[in-house]
């Protein structure tokens, strides 16, 4: 059992408020929007979007597994802040004993932002992720930031 992870980070000209409240607090809606061909849909099962909240997302074939489900731990809007913890689907069970994601959207001087996602997880024994899986699951953050990113850049007056 190793504990592993993995941090990346972007560059962004949309500011950190905007960006967090699109991709964070509306990513439920604007995900399955965005990126169809991966995210069939995500719906929040528990809660109200804050701390506690669970939240099922729905994959097409695209990804290695139907599901996940993942419980808000943080959801700091002043600091713009957000982290949570899978408990049931993907990988959970039968390669990581447990995961998470943290992310950070930090002002930039220039008036966008920087905008970081550490995802930390514990794999079973004997378990270990290739190199392949991991730049998959770093091509997935990726691409789901671009998308929001150009939609906010697309649609100014969203997320003001």
């Amino acid at each position: 059992m190793a504990l592993s992870g993995f941090t990346v980070e972007f560059t962004s000209p949309v500011s950190a408020t905007k960006l967090f409240n699109a991709g964070i607090i509306d990513g439920h809606n604007l995900g399955p929007k965005l990126m169809p061909q991966v995210i069939e849909s995500i719906a929040i099962l528990e809660g109200d979007g804050g701390v506690g909240t669970i939240k099922q997302a729905n994959f097409t074939d695209v990804v290695p597994f139907k599901y996940t489900k993942e419980r808000v731990d943080i959801l700091d809007k002043e600091n713009l802040e957000y982290k949570s913890t899978l408990i049931e689907g993907g990988q959970l069970g039968k390669k990581v004993e447990w995961a998470s994601n943290h992310i950070t959207v930090e002002s930039a001087s220039d008036g966008g932002c920087v905008y970081k996602v550490s995802s930390e997880y514990k794999t079973l024994p004997g378990v270990e992720f290739t190199d392949e899986e991991i730049q998959f699951a770093k091509n997935g953050i990726a691409g789901m930031f671009k998308a929001v990113e150009s939609y906010v850049l697309a649609n100014p007056d969203a997320y003001a």
